[in-house]
């Protein structure tokens, strides 16, 4: 896989009470950074690209030695928590008054700032308000907040000799872009940032119409990926990727991409039977691969995929993209945050009753089987959502309608964790009523996601009208949040989901790829969904029995 440049930072707390701060989650997330963290200051910061000091006050010995320690290249954050911090002189700044709790929409001074790139205009944290109060003309305003109409510092950076110093009075980390920007500026402050005009050239191989535009219009709108070269064995899908992209570059071989050093990224589009073949054929190549959902068909085709992302230093995802729908977003912010308590029992359903494509979705020798198709994104989800290892699988299947396709119409797999939490996926093409996309039990509440069915009516001279039934897996279902107030009795909630984000999953991508930065759907997951998948193959070709995962 890519080794990032390593980090290694110093993190100084007043107390174990400041472990809240971003640092252990960004070491968490990040391998290639590297912290010690310590109650007081050592003697020595030798070793350390950066000094960071959560709600302390050195000595005045102390804040010399850190001085000294900048102006030889090394760098210094100060983060003081709503304590009474007073910085030294050679900041140029001080932390001004304690202001109100408050809601603070947080954006760059500079919308140009390399820093910036790929991140949100603006996002909304909580927080006392805490400006910083700037005393020195050559001080860089990183961050600022709207305040009463006007606008107020939030972090800092000054050169200082041969490093920096930098001050943000931010309490609250748990927005990405933050503990991103946290990032940035180390690595630049490192020398190590990726240069603005750094773009990586993206080959797709396997142009399916619609997942192929997908993928080209994503790329081209994302700073740091180009769209570079189509690759299909049909000349008719050739043909329309030179009407979706006039200028793109046409293979008709697989080793014909493979061998065009002005690609970096191959994007594997094609049937998941050869998703392992072609994947190590691109890896092999010194390519990194984005790789369509599922991984593979088993797990001995993801290792050997590992294994060769490894051997060959470059990387290795899935386009689990569904991560980025906003149900799903929603579910996972609010189960992070605790709101239903413990959950101990995840159920997801998707289908109806309607007869199979004829495309090689509904063909098991080339998909895997009915579940290898929205299954892999159901049980991304679940894996997303449930962090926890698996104890067994298990699953069932039905042939008993469609008998011109290959593929099952129904299956269920269950999963049985070690700590006794449940969870279920079902794909069925023959019942008649669904069941809800999610039913999800806490020990304190309940989420419920029913399908939503919208048909959209469009004008027409000669018919008055035209209907379009939107398929209801494309449609954002109606999310009902269940819960117990004081009294016992049970409130309902609707709430607000997250806008759609439609180019989320490359930017994220984007920034893995040049910075380092965290995967929202890490190479581990779409493995275990891989594994989860074959188990229950195998437990539906014994009678259901209970599988135990090759990896789990």
């Amino acid at each position: 896989m890519i080794v990032h440049p390593t980090l290694q930072i110093l993190v100084v707390m007043s107390g174990k009470d400041n472990m809240h701060t971003p640092w252990s989650q960004i070491t968490a997330e990040m391998e290639h950074v590297q912290a010690d963290f310590h109650t007081s200051l050592p003697d020595s910061f030798a070793g350390y690209d950066a000094v960071i000091t959560c709600g302390v006050q050195p000595d005045p010995r102390q804040t010399e030695q850190l001085l000294r320690y900048v102006q030889e290249g090394g760098g210094w954050l100060v983060m003081p928590y709503l304590n009474d911090i007073r910085l030294p002189e050679s900041f140029g700044v001080q932390p001004g008054k304690l202001g109100p709790q408050n809601e603070l929409r947080i954006m760059f001074k500079d919308a140009e700032n390399p820093m910036a790139i790929r991140l949100p205009d603006a996002i909304y944290v909580s927080g006392k308000f805490h400006p910083i109060e700037v005393q020195a003309d050559d001080v860089e305003i990183l961050l600022y907040t709207d305040w009463q109409y006007s606008h107020k510092s939030m972090w800092t950076t000054r050169p200082y000799g041969g490093g920096h110093l930098s001050c943000t009075t931010l309490q609250d980390f748990s927005e990405m872009m933050l503990r991103q920007v946290c990032h940035r500026l180390l690595r630049y402050w490192q020398g190590t940032a990726p240069s603005l005009s750094a773009s990586l050239g993206v080959g797709i191989l396997g142009y399916a119409p619609s997942v192929g535009q997908l993928h080209g219009l994503a790329i081209e709108h994302v700073p740091g990926l180009h769209l570079k070269g189509v690759c299909d064995l049909s000349e008719q899908r050739l043909y329309q990727a030179s009407q979706d992209f006039p200028s793109v570059q046409l293979f008709d071989s697989a080793a014909a991409l493979a061998e065009d050093n002005e690609i970096d990224l191959v994007i594997v589009a094609t049937a998941p039977n050869i998703h392992a073949q072609l994947s190590i054929q691109m890896l092999e190549a010194g390519k990194h691969v984005l790789c369509e959902k599922p991984l593979a068909i088993n797990r001995q085709q993801t290792q050997a995929m590992e294994e060769a992302a490894v051997a060959n230093g470059v990387h290795l995802s899935c386009h689990q993209n569904r991560r980025w729908d906003p149900d799903f977003r929603w579910i996972n912010e609010c189960l992070k945050k605790g709101r239903i308590g413990d959950v101990f029992q995840l159920e997801t359903f998707v289908g109806g009753y309607r007869h199979p494509c004829g495309h090689w979705h509904s063909e098991s020798a080339v998909s895997g089987g009915t579940s290898y198709d929205w299954g892999a994104h159901y049980l991304d989800w679940i894996v997303g959502l449930l962090d926890k290892p698996v104890a067994a699988v298990t699953g069932s299947r039905h042939k008993r309608v469609w008998h011109d396709v290959t593929n099952a119409d129904q299956e269920r797999i269950q999963i049985r964790f070690t700590d006794g939490c449940e969870a279920e996926f079902t794909h069925s093409e023959i019942a008649c009523v669904r069941k809800p996309k999610w039913y999800v039990l806490g020990t304190e509440g309940s989420i419920l996601g029913e399908w939503h069915d919208v048909t959209a009516h469009e004008a027409d001279p000669l018919y008055y009208f035209q209907q379009t039934a939107i398929p209801a897996t494309e449609m954002m279902p109606k999310i009902t949040l269940y819960q117990p107030n004081i009294a016992g009795e049970i409130e309902e909630i609707t709430p607000v989901l997250p806008e759609r984000d439609a180019f989320a999953f490359h930017r994220n991508l984007a920034d893995h790829l040049h910075w380092g930065e965290p995967l929202a759907a890490p190479l581990i997951d779409s493995v275990k969904v891989v594994s989860i998948l074959e188990a229950a193959a195998r437990s539906m070709a014994n009678n259901s029995s209970w599988e135990v995962l090759d990896a789990g």
